[in-house]
């Protein structure tokens, strides 16, 4: 039995298209999401579903985005998997932030100890958060190879959620192995497969 994680962040929204800063902001996929896809099942870049057990964060353009590639399917929503919280500084373009009074803190501020203004996280508090959400994760992803270890069968997960959550994920699973938290963000319908062996990652390939 071989076991894996399949992580997939959601199509393009208004939010993506209009360079906004956002993450709590519950935005829907945009038209030019859903085509680009169906471009890339066409591409057939997407694994295959059979028995896996499928997660979002609840988030509308991740429940949109696992039904337009996999169709009307059951999932489980695992709330702390949500992209990061921006606070009163959502759905603000870069040009906007340069006015904010608190613009110059938080470019100044390197150990991610900056709450965005309004309620929002810090990037300490959106680590820690992500860090519960893959804890949860992976139990119910230790059920599935439970339940497959003597099918035959490979033990399968799919993730659809954010590019932030994704990186702090990856970032978190395997160090060092990119250079900044920014290289780890796939780009819009895409994402990463995490192998895992003894109960821990192992290895990954792109989507």
């Amino acid at each position: 039995m071989k076991s894996y994680i399949h992580f997939i962040r959601h199509g393009i929204t208004e939010g993506i298209v209009s360079k906004w800063y956002y993450g709590s902001a519950d935005l829907p996929l945009i038209e030019e999401g859903y085509e680009a896809l169906r471009h890339f099942k066409d591409e057939g870049i997407y694994p295959s579903l059979g028995d896996a057990d499928c997660y979002t964060s609840g988030m509308l353009r991740a429940n949109q985005t696992l039904k337009a590639i996999y169709g009307d399917v059951p999932f489980k929503v695992i709330p702390l998997l949500r992209e990061i919280n921006f606070g009163n500084w959502e759905c603000k373009t870069f040009e906007e932030l340069q006015s904010e009074p608190e613009y110059e803190e938080w470019i100044n501020n390197k150990e991610g100890s900056f709450h965005y203004p309004g309620g929002g996280d810090s990037v300490q508090t959106f680590y820690k958060r992500i860090r519960m959400g893959l804890k949860e994760l992976c139990g119910y992803h230790r059920l599935k190879e439970l339940s497959h270890r003597h099918s035959g069968l490979d033990a399968v997960s799919v993730v659809v959620c954010h590019g932030g959550t994704i990186a702090a994920a990856m970032e978190h699973w395997f160090p060092g192995e990119r250079e900044n938290f920014w290289q780890w963000i796939p780009a819009t319908g895409r994402g990463f497969t995490v192998e895992f062996k003894e109960n821990a990652p192992f290895s990954y390939k792109a989507i």
